[in-house]
């Protein structure tokens, strides 16, 4: 294949011409460089290359703590634009936490407690501008429904909340762990597929649960999914209260007026923004007034003032219950990591900066450790606040400050107003908040693009309203896993033809006009060689050619095999075994095998293989499918005389 001249470079044949291969490079420098590229893609220590020390602690006190490369530079304008978002996303939070932590069985004041502290945890630690932190639709659903497998919340109301912040603790650690380990990638295997029908499924979930407070019912079932749910809705219709639903239907219609308004003029977004806290007022003004409880209308009760207490001492790690505690906080992690990287970098894209993925899982995981001791549950960026965060034309994370301190001064001076509020309004306003997570276009469109694709996000849905959330959601991860291991194990291959009047190889499925070359059977590989595929690649090769003896019913013997590997972009010992063994047993069928653009690791591979046995030999490797046949059929026509 090659020689090497002294320590220089290796002169390697690869069909005409003769090409320099680059200097071998140690084991170490290889280890170094695979290393490099999957846990430090982005290379975030490039910044600190030739730099001073005082100068690189300051770019790692910044990298730590990016509120120290925008506060020295904050200015009274960007003060003004976000107190004006500040304010405008407290006015939602304020409402939305008290409803999230009711859909995750908790008591409202901790969804207060949980858009105070993290949001300015966040605004120290977090890297974007745009993300509105504190608690979310779906992970409220999934911790309420998954510690309620433990212990039910009327049993034990204490013990629930215990669970909680433990399943927050290992939520954070979760995800601080993988933003420090760079280890993000884990996150990619949901899928948009997968996420477009989750969101879906949990969104009808979260809105059939509301029907409790929309239509009064007093017993409802434990189970989440659809079919339990309405059973309870219809068995249960003695139980259920005009008054209360007159007033659910009237607030439910002016909430989606309010977000259908904004959703078409995307300027009048405050209308929507603020639609929530006057619902809330409005609600409570006319409960108060009309004695609604004595009407059979539900309201919070009392909340006691104060800020976050202390909770680290409610840290439960009984082993009766660890192993739910660390499960939910494993997927609510997830999730909610999801959602807050996707919305960070959604907005970040929307104004031209980047967000530091694995910096902004470091944010969110040490943001609900505090949080866990500090009497809040899971949080992260929220879609809907972030959304109007960012048409209030928000500049930094001042903004979560802002209303991270109007919660407080919510929590100090507010909180007795809020003890008529009716549960049927929060239920309005849960509703209203995740029916934008059913994205009927989004679906089509996967459907449209990739139909395997499209029967994830259909499975994750049914899964999700028809057995339970964890669930649903585990069935869909599990399909796009096997997926990703069916094309492993399965790898594509495909029988090039050559487009005539030019040089080019293609696909003779994807073009009318490739052909074949007689006596040729030219194969494209698509994928990493390795052990998992060998036995299913030499299948697929020994089909191909019983094919094209099939089809060319001997008129025409097949005399050359010629593997394209451009696209192989490694290989493994079993592949180079495999390729080593190709050779033998074709050669001993009379077929000549050439390899095409092996790339990098491959050929480095292939010449190690070729210097301990030597299995190539002359003119089996070139640049180009073209060189490879116009050099076999120069070959051919010098043999024939001879064979004459």
């Amino acid at each position: 294949m090659g020689e090497r001249g002294g320590d220089g470079p290796v002169r390697v044949e690869i069909g005409f011409p003769e090409v320099a291969a680059p200097p071998p490079r140690g084991t170490p420098a290889k280890l170094k460089i695979r290393f490099k590229e999957t846990f430090f893609p982005d290379d975030p220590f490039r910044q600190f290359k030739g730099q001073p020390l005082g100068a690189k602690c300051a770019l790692a006190a910044r990298y730590v703590f990016p509120i120290l490369h925008w506060a020295p530079k904050y200015s009274l304008s960007h003060f003004r634009s976000d107190l004006v978002s500040g304010l405008t996303i407290a006015s939602l939070a304020i409402p939305q936490g008290i409803s999230y932590a009711k859909l995750a069985n908790l008591p409202p004041i901790v969804g207060l407690y949980s858009s105070f502290v993290p949001p300015m945890v966040y605004a120290i630690l977090g890297s974007s501008r745009d993300l509105a932190v504190g608690p979310v639709a779906i992970a409220s659903l999934l911790m309420g429904s998954m510690l309620q497998q433990a212990v039910y919340p009327n049993n034990d109301p204490y013990l629930l909340l215990q669970l909680a912040f433990t399943a927050t603790l290992f939520a954070g650690i979760f995800q601080a762990m993988l933003g420090i380990l760079r280890l993000g990638f884990i996150i990619d295997f949901l899928s948009k597929a997968t996420l477009i029908g989750f969101m879906a499924g949990a969104a009808i979930i979260v809105s059939l649960q509301q029907l409790k407070a929309l239509l009064g019912i007093t017993h409802f079932t434990k189970q989440m999914g659809i079919v339990a749910v309405l059973k309870s809705v219809f068995k249960k219709t003695d139980e259920w209260s005009w008054q209360t639903i007159l007033m659910g239907l009237c607030f439910l219609a002016f909430l989606l007026i309010t977000r259908h308004i904004s959703i078409k003029k995307p300027r009048l977004f405050w209308i929507s923004a603020g639609a929530p806290l006057t619902s809330v007022i409005i609600s409570t003004a006319v409960v108060f007034l009309c004695k609604g409880q004595r009407h059979g209308i539900s309201v919070i009760g009392e909340l006691k003032k104060g800020l976050n207490r202390p909770s680290w001492d409610m840290l439960l790690f009984d082993g009766k219950y660890l192993s739910a505690v660390i499960k939910t906080g494993l997927v609510t992690g997830i999730i909610s990591l999801t959602e807050g990287v996707a919305v960070g970098r959604t907005f970040a894209s929307l104004k031209g900066y980047q967000v530091d993925g694995n910096k902004e899982m470091m944010a969110i995981g040490l943001m609900n450790v505090v949080g866990s001791c500090t009497s809040c549950y899971v949080t992260t960026g929220a879609f809907s606040r972030s959304a109007v965060n960012h048409n209030a034309g928000c500049k930094t994370a001042m903004s979560n400050i802002i209303m991270a301190l109007t919660v407080m001064v919510t929590l100090l001076f507010l909180m007795p107003l809020f003890a008529y509020t009716p549960n049927v309004v929060l239920g309005a306003i849960i509703i209203t908040a995740v029916i934008g997570l059913i994205d009927v276009q989004a679906a089509r469109h996967v459907w449209k693009m990739d139909k395997v694709d499209f029967l994830v996000c259909l499975c994750a849905f049914l899964g999700v309203i028809f057995i339970s959330v964890q669930d649903g959601l585990a069935i869909a991860v599990g399909i796009s896993v096997f997926r990703i291991i069916l094309q492993i194990t399965r790898p594509k291959m495909e029988v090039l033809g050559n487009i005539p009047g030019t040089e080019l190889y293609r696909s003779v499925h994807q073009y009318r006009d490739a052909t074949k070359i007689p006596g040729f059977l030219i194969l494209a590989v698509e994928a990493p060689i390795n052990f998992a595929n060998t036995n299913y690649l030499n299948e697929r090769i020994t089909r191909f050619i019983a094919d094209y003896d099939e089809e060319r019913q001997k008129q025409e013997e097949l005399h050359h095999l010629i593997l394209d590997l451009s696209a192989v972009s490694a290989v493994d010992t079993s592949g180079i075994s495999f390729l080593t063994d190709l050779k033998k047993s074709m050669s001993k069928r009379g077929l000549e095998v050439s390899f095409v653009n092996p790339v990098g690791e491959v050929m480095e591979k292939l010449q190690r293989a070729n210097q301990a046995t030597g299995f190539l030999g002359p003119d089996s490797l070139f640049l180009t499918v073209g060189q490879a046949v116009l050099s076999r059929s120069s070959l051919m026509k010098e043999s024939v005389p001879a064979q004459v």
